[in-house]
């Protein structure tokens, strides 16, 4: 059998799928997470005693910070699924940019935007 160089157009289809379904869902949800951030303000803390004032602010401010971080991880994740598809148009797709050998279909099924095979990932975490 001959060393394959790349994934074929029928399987890179398959892949844009996967990416195109995931990243719909992806936006979807940094949507809601801006969304979620922005309103955050609603729940007013006027009527309430000055203790619970305090740390019902405080809770406030955790959870926008966390509302924050959720978003910015989202939009890192569509940003890899993005060039992901640009990989696709490329046809680099599915190619380990470390060892130049296709990454698992298994592991592109599970981490679309996968661009270290399993052993290269490994390698990359000993050093």
């Amino acid at each position: 059998m001959a060393h394959r160089i790349r994934y074929s157009d029928k399987e890179l289809q398959e892949f844009k799928e996967i990416i195109l379904q995931k990243l719909e869902k992806a936006r979807k949800d940094f949507e809601a997470l801006k969304a979620a951030n922005t309103s955050m303000d609603g729940n007013d803390t006027e009527d309430t005693a000055p203790t619970f004032k305090v740390l019902e602010e405080g809770n406030t401010l955790l959870t926008k910070e966390e509302a924050g971080r959720l978003a910015h991880r989202q939009a890192k994740f569509i940003s890899h699924l993005e060039a992901a598809l640009i990989r696709i148009e490329h046809k680099t797709y599915g190619i380990c940019r470390e060892t130049g050998k296709l990454i698992s279909k298994e592991r592109l099924r599970a981490v679309p935007h996968a661009t270290l095979s399993i052993d290269a990932k490994k390698n990359e975490k000993k050093k």
